[in-house]
């Protein structure tokens, strides 16, 4: 099957979306089938404002649609809501191409921490871009609900995975992890303000904090949490070893939709703590993680948890699952036509 992959999130962009399209098109291509994906890095591209780290496609609605008609795709999935799917998008629509979109990050949410405008100013433009859509892909259920609630009802299942060659208990410790004071809670993410950070590193117990990765509010963290160790983005085996270095995984964002990073941390047998929200309500079990309000009583209580539990729990996860639902999910050309 040929399939076109048209993303904004992209290399070198460090987070869920694009390890997720990654990991997916790694298994499809190994699987026989033909992937291509179209990224900013094919084109001109500005820097996101407020998020340099995020490139904006600059390009056009005949411009992506030749890359599309020259790859004479079988199915065409429009993975995220910025300028380069608005142009795919818009391509598919005059030329009557169906294609799936997923929803991957509570784009609402987030550009409602980072500007002050109202959440639902941004659910009107996330509505007209999905409506169309003959599937919208999302991974839990709770965040299939908010679709539903939100006037977009086409949703369907796509599920994370672990990389379980990298991310298993049988790992070494991070060689910059393994002597700090214990306990050791770890975090790994984007150091951004919509992922909540600073109420990790507001919270007073003893041991160590760890941040992994990197992104705008890094510089003014480090500075004003001196005795957390900042050891910036980390990849395979050395995020692995992070991972498994970590007494306890602290999962601190109220805006995630699913949290590929807890799942990681549990395939290396960290437990993991968390808020009571979307994403770990949808990902966490009680022999895994714990989640409070508090989220210093859910270090706590996630330090007496069972490692090898996690890591079992962990490991249920996998890349080709995931793959599996995207493929059957894809709405072959010529099958259905697109919605109006």
């Amino acid at each position: 099957m040929r399939i076109a992959i048209v993303t904004d999130a992209w290399e070198p962009q460090v987070n869920g979306v694009v390890r997720t399209l990654q990991s997916v098109r790694r298994v499809l291509e190994s699987q026989g089938h033909q992937v291509l994906v179209v990224s900013p890095d094919k084109f001109y591209s500005l820097p996101c404002p407020t998020y340099p780290e995020i490139r904006l496609a600059i390009t056009s609605v005949a411009a992506v649609g030749a890359m599309l008609e020259e790859f004479a795709p079988n199915a065409i999935h429009l993975a995220t809501e910025g300028p380069l799917c608005v142009a795919a998008r818009r391509w598919c629509l005059r030329q009557k191409r169906p294609f799936t979109t997923a929803y991957h990050t509570q784009f609402p949410d987030y550009v409602s921490a980072r500007s002050g405008v109202p959440a639902e100013w941004i659910w009107r433009y996330i509505r007209w871009f999905h409506t169309p859509s003959a599937t919208i892909l999302a991974s839990t259920a709770s965040i299939r609900q908010s679709l539903v609630d939100h006037g977009l009802p086409q949703v369907r299942h796509w599920g994370r995975g672990v990389d379980l060659a990298h991310f298993h208990p049988g790992i070494a410790p991070h060689p910059r992890m393994a002597e700090l004071p214990g306990p050791v809670m770890l975090y790994v993410g984007r150091v951004a303000v919509e992922k909540n950070l600073e109420a990790f590193l507001r919270v007073d117990r003893p041991g160590t904090k760890v941040v992994v990765g990197d992104g705008p509010a890094r510089a003014m963290l480090e500075a004003k949490y001196p005795d957390a160790v900042f050891l910036g983005a980390q990849f395979g085996t050395d995020l692995a070893s992070a991972y498994a270095a970590a007494d306890v995984f602290v999962f601190p964002s109220r805006t995630d939709t699913f949290g590929l990073v807890m799942i990681e941390a549990l395939a290396c047998g960290t437990p993991v703590a968390a808020y009571p929200v979307t994403g770990p309500v949808d990902v966490l079990t009680p022999e895994t993680g714990v989640m409070d309000e508090d989220l210093g009583t859910a270090i706590d209580q996630a330090l007496t948890l069972d490692r090898a539990a996690c890591a079992a729990y962990g490991r249920s996860f996998t890349w080709e699952a995931s793959a599996r639902q995207f493929l059957t999910a894809l709405v072959p050309i010529g099958c259905e036509k697109a919605a109006a």
